[in-house]
């Protein structure tokens, strides 16, 4: 049977783990073919590895998305190796949740570059081929980017800013037939809030999703394959997605 993204190449950031991986696997589930990028290779060819059996055209890329020059690259060797470009999928980022006062500032600089910038180099990198081809960008966001809160307020600064830029590049490109989309999920069962180096910032987000029936990889991937397949005319610009159990 035909899939939905048949003909179509994608490029996901982030797809060593989580999010990433699983979207890539859902992508490739319906048709595409897929560029994975990580800076973890030896999972990205894991994943190689299980979607090679699915008859996937895959190509690793291996790509830290603060470095501006690899991110070029990388769509360029996606384009060269793949086709084309379709779809960028916008999902590198980290959360360094952890109070203002005191905070070591090094994460800020992490948090920024990685998910503002990072993501703005893989926009800017990728627009003339989506524009060429009527792509599509969907940022991976989070609630964060809605609403602050104590203990998170670099990590919603970056997560507000990619709600920004996201806004206006939708009023840039999107009579031009690119569509933008912005997802933004709550709280999810991923390894994110394993990297939070604030001890106490650890052990309360730990604590309080511990309390919930946790949105899962897939969950997310799903939305963004929603997103992906809808007809050319029709723009989800936006999907939030929280676990029913999370209250703020």
């Amino acid at each position: 049977m035909a899939g939905r993204l048949d003909g179509k190449v994608a490029l996901v950031t982030g797809a060593s783990s989580g999010i990433g991986e699983a979207t890539a696997i859902a992508l490739a589930a319906e048709g595409a073919a897929v560029a994975i990028a990580a800076r973890r290779t030896d999972r990205l060819e894991a994943l190689r590895a299980k979607l090679d059996e699915q008859g996937t055209s895959v190509v690793v890329l291996e790509l830290d998305v603060t470095d501006e020059q690899a991110c070029r690259s990388a769509v360029q060797s996606t384009v060269d190796e793949l086709g084309g470009l379709d779809l960028l999928v916008n999902n590198a980022g980290v959360m360094l949740l952890g109070a203002i006062e005191g905070a070591d500032t090094t994460d800020w600089t992490r948090m920024i570059e990685t998910n503002v910038l990072g993501l703005m180099f893989m926009t800017h990198a990728s627009l003339p081929h989506l524009l060429e081809r009527s792509g599509h960008v969907i940022q991976v966001s989070s609630t964060a980017g809605r609403v602050a809160a104590k203990g998170a307020g670099v990590y919603n600064a970056s997560k507000f800013a990619v709600n920004a830029f996201s806004e206006s590049l939708r009023q840039e490109v999107t009579q031009r037939g690119v569509r933008v989309t912005l997802i933004e999920p709550g709280v999810v069962e991923t390894e994110l809030r394993d990297h939070i180096t604030d001890q106490a910032a650890k052990e309360s987000i730990s604590a309080r999703a511990a309390d919930m029936r946790q949105l899962q990889s897939g969950d997310i991937a799903a939305a963004i394959v929603y997103a992906a397949t809808q007809p050319d005319h029709v723009a989800v610009n936006e999907i939030l997605v929280r676990p029913t159990d999370q209250g703020w």
